[in-house]
């Protein structure tokens, strides 16, 4: 679990750097006079992280006015959510990633020619709420499955994942060869989909101890003597991939479908590309 933590706050830190640096790195070549663009630039990056920290504090002051039964509830939706909006994240880097640095340096453009500060601060703003709200929802999706010891390893396990991404990044701006944008892209994008996987069928566990769904069968099969998903190894690869050492049918069936999905949004676009041609 602490895993997916390092890795969630990881990916979505660099992924806030690459925004704030492209922005800023813009600024620095075409407007290096611009102090007051910066200032309203790191004045929203600032901003959005504070707005992604309210909803943090949102869901955790809630969580604690629950009763258990709306509080497993509540767990649940998250965690189905968590792992809808990874899939929606996956597929818009796909459709807009190669873009996203014209478009932003576009807005950019077009708010420091008419001296549109705010605009610079909105644009920054956005960008930071963004990325930082989908984090605060990925981590409290993983962390409704378990907490494990309790807050403080999380949090350790956060402070990592962002000394990672300062460190990814920097290696990143190197522009070496061994790591390029293009590898970070899709080795996350892989991650984030094994991730979301391990999250829908944390959900549909969560269902059926609601009764709201049937298990279906019993235990299909039992492979805990090759890996057993409540040992240390075990459960960081269930945590990852949604692995289950002695699953029901109802879990295999949201396994089955969830790769299906995902295979169809995935090639989707290219089927769209050959019919266009």
């Amino acid at each position: 679990m602490y895993a997916n933590v390092i890795f969630v706050v990881w990916r979505e830190s660099v992924e806030a750097l690459l925004v704030v640096g492209i922005l800023n790195a813009w600024l620095a070549v075409n407007a290096p006079g611009a102090r007051r663009a910066r200032v309203f630039l790191w004045s929203g990056a600032l901003a959005g992280l504070v707005v992604a920290g309210a909803l943090g504090g949102a869901f955790v002051a809630l969580a604690d006015a629950l009763s258990d039964t709306a509080l497993g509830i509540f767990r649940t939706a998250m965690v189905l959510v968590a792992a809808g909006l990874i899939l929606q994240m996956v597929v818009w880097m796909r459709r807009h990633g190669r873009t996203m640095k014209r478009d932003l340096e576009g807005a950019l453009g077009e708010a420091v020619t008419t001296e549109n500060w705010w605009g610079v601060f909105t644009l920054a703003l956005i960008a930071l709420t963004r990325e930082g709200s989908e984090a605060v929802v990925f981590l409290y999706g993983i962390l409704s499955v378990d907490l494990g010891d309790g807050r403080l390893p999380a949090i350790g396990a956060g402070v990592l994942g962002l000394l990672a991404a300062f460190a990814t990044y920097a290696l990143l701006q190197l522009g070496s060869h061994r790591l390029s944008w293009k590898v970070f892209f899709r080795v996350t994008e892989t991650m984030l989909l094994l991730l979301a996987c391990a999250l829908v069928v944390s959900g549909v566990d969560g269902l059926i101890d609601l009764d709201v769904l049937p298990v279906l069968s019993r235990r299909l099969w039992d492979s805990s003597w090759l890996l057993s998903d409540g040992g240390a190894f075990g459960g960081l690869v269930a945590g990852l991939t949604g692995y289950r050492a002695r699953p029901v049918l109802t879990e295999l069936l949201a396994f089955i479908a969830y790769w299906s999905f995902v295979l169809w949004l995935i090639a989707r676009p290219r089927q769209q590309r050959i019919v266009a041609a």
